[in-house]
């Protein structure tokens, strides 16, 4: 690493913070990694469900699965099942998978359209994780097949595992509350004074305060790009519970209720439940009471109420301070991107200090661009899900199905509408495939169909189609329970 960035210091722990720490520490030779974090503070701590990338995250800082899922309560995650969206009593999954060719004459999800063979079962019986993930089931991936996974874990032993590797590797983690931030002439961050009179200096410095933004909020007064008029949810009660002998389900669920959704996230020793809400269109004690009467198993603790404005700030990178996590932006945790957001930030960051190039105005511009469309990517997909109910039965969603959506998302829409296609832009966060599982999973098709799925002789396409739906039945039919498999994986046992 070479200067000016010899010293840096990450300000705040949790998930953020450590992930940042450890990852800095170990991909950087030459300088020093301090973190400054105050246990009066305490972290949020509810994000316990992921996103596929994460096992990328591990495999660069040489993370053990069986380890890490032991230290931290850990379960596989397939995706999510997604309930009462279209319409109540009616449910879906958007899983890691693969639905086979996408476009052209042999587009499975054309063919099955085409078709419309009830013999055939929904479209989801045609992807591999779908049907493991509604069975109950899990093994790894081999070699060829086409799908992925992520895990379910307690967000605070996440930090704390994370930790105990970072300070193996050398970072310096300071106990303290942080009472003052002097600038430097040039407007950046100089140093931090903490309320024992510590003084604490580095040369870049990594806002992970949380939703607090101490540094690139509160004390250089960045802006915030609102999302609220797309995603008005702002607020979430949490709740864990007991484990009460209910099946390890290999993935989220997401409910969609009056004014908002709850989450089941399935820990090994619990239960995480919540209620992410728009308090515009429902009182919080009418949420909380809806909350603990779908708990599955005796609470652990209070219901935990959480604030929060959907959006990200206008820049990531303002003079020496980068910020990744909540005091950079968030985005409900509906798809479970919280995390994939940290880690695709703080990767950006380490090519650029590994490249020993100089910090210019344009490589802190393209940083912030990229950032900023990463956001609004993972928010147009995010809008996808409710903008595509076909629920009118409360406020919040008759006001989605008639809001004004962004242009990016409006234009991908009437791309698929039309023809069927699905448009990716730069920087997507979700493939074609994740957009697919949505629009199909709602009921929502093309208004006309690509005229070279009649190449394929009707015949032909059902052979095709039943082929593919009974060797995904037979394959998931062998494997063994989420449950049993985890057990065995950390009993040490052959799989």
């Amino acid at each position: 690493m070479k200067p000016p960035f010899k010293r840096i210091v990450v300000v705040g722990g949790g998930a953020a913070g450590w992930m940042t720490a450890t990852a800095l520490a170990t991909a950087l030779k030459g300088g020093t990694v301090e973190l400054v974090e105050s246990e009066e503070i305490g972290i949020v701590g509810v994000g316990e469900a992921t996103f596929p990338s994460i096992r990328n995250f591990h495999r660069l800082l040489g993370i053990d699965e069986a380890e890490f899922l032991r230290a931290t309560n850990g379960t596989y995650k397939l995706g999510i099942q997604f309930c009462d969206w279209r319409a109540r009593g009616e449910s879906y999954f958007h899983t890691f998978g693969d639905f086979g060719a996408l476009s052209g004459s042999h587009a499975v999800w054309g063919q099955h359209h085409r078709l419309g063979e009830a013999g055939l079962g929904a479209l989801g019986e045609q992807c591999l994780p779908s049907v493991m993930a509604s069975q109950g089931r899990f093994a790894l991936p081999g070699e060829n097949d086409r799908y992925d996974y992520a895990y379910h874990f307690d967000a605070a032993l996440y930090a704390a595992f994370l930790r105990e590797l970072g300070e193996r590797r050398g970072v310096r983690r300071t106990e303290g509350r942080i009472v003052d931030v002097a600038r430097r002439a040039d407007g950046g961050v100089d140093r931090l004074t903490l309320a024992d009179g510590r003084v604490v200096a580095g040369d870049l410095y990594i806002d992970c305060s949380g939703f607090a933004s101490l540094l690139l909020g509160r004390t250089l007064g960045e802006p915030f790009v609102d999302f609220s008029h797309w995603l008005p949810v702002d607020r979430a009660w949490a709740c864990p519970t007991e484990r009460i002998g209910t099946e390890l389900t290999p993935y989220t669920r997401a409910t969609a209720l009056e004014a908002g959704w709850a989450w089941r996230i399935p820990l090994q020793n619990r239960t995480g439940n919540g209620h992410v809400f728009a308090s515009r269109h429902i009182d919080e004690d009418r949420v909380r009471a809806q909350l603990l009467q779908q708990l599955d198993g005796p609470a652990l603790a209070e219901p935990r109420l959480l604030r929060f404005q959907t959006g990200h700030r206008k820049r990531a990178w303002v003079h020496n301070v980068v910020a990744l996590g909540l005091s950079g932006g968030f985005l409900e945790p509906l798809e479970s991107t919280s995390i994939f957001l940290v880690q695709w930030g703080l990767g950006r960051l380490i090519d650029l200090l590994l490249s020993g190039a100089p910090f210019t105005e344009q490589v802190v511009a393209d940083y912030n661009g990229e950032m900023g469309r990463r956001f609004a990517r993972v928010r147009d997909f995010i809008i996808l899900h409710y903008c595509l109910s076909a629920r009118r039965d409360s406020a919040l969603w008759r006001a989605m199905a008639t809001m004004e959506l962004p242009e990016t998302l409006a234009f991908k829409l009437h791309a698929w509408r039309q023809a069927g296609a699905l448009h990716q832009y730069d920087l997507e966060g979700f493939d074609a495939t994740s957009w697919l599982a949505i629009h199909t999973g709602m009921g929502h098709w093309p208004e006309r169909a690509d005229p070279s799925l009649g190449d394929v002789e009707r015949a032909v396409a059902l052979r095709g189609l039943q082929w593919r739906r009974e060797c995904i039945a037979t394959a998931v039919a062998a494997m063994p329970k989420h449950e049993a498999y985890l057990r065995g994986m950390l009993g040490g046992r052959e799989r």
